[in-house]
């Protein structure tokens, strides 16, 4: 993992961005304090993203709905939850 600044961050966005896509984690400073970082893609991000590009998966960027028409046995998960919490 490397430290850089913010002024040599954005004079050398594009090395930095090359650097991470290699899967190196870059730490960024303002005044010798770390405020960011920029990471390599994640492999959950990648496929997700793979399953949206192929359209096996669709996402109108809202937060997920649930599964409709499926059934569950037995009671239901917040009453589990409510049980382990006694």
């Amino acid at each position: 993992m490397i430290s850089v600044g913010i002024k040599e961050l954005k004079a050398q966005l594009s090395a930095y961005v090359a650097r991470a896509r290699h899967g190196e984690e870059i730490v960024v400073t303002d005044r010798g304090k770390e405020v960011a970082m920029v990471v390599p893609v994640s492999r959950e991000r990648e496929a997700i993203t793979g399953l949206l590009t192929s359209g096996r998966a669709a996402w109108a960027g809202g937060k997920p709905r649930g599964v409709t028409g499926t059934r569950i046995k037995g009671k239901p998960l917040s009453a589990t939850v409510l049980e382990g919490r006694r």
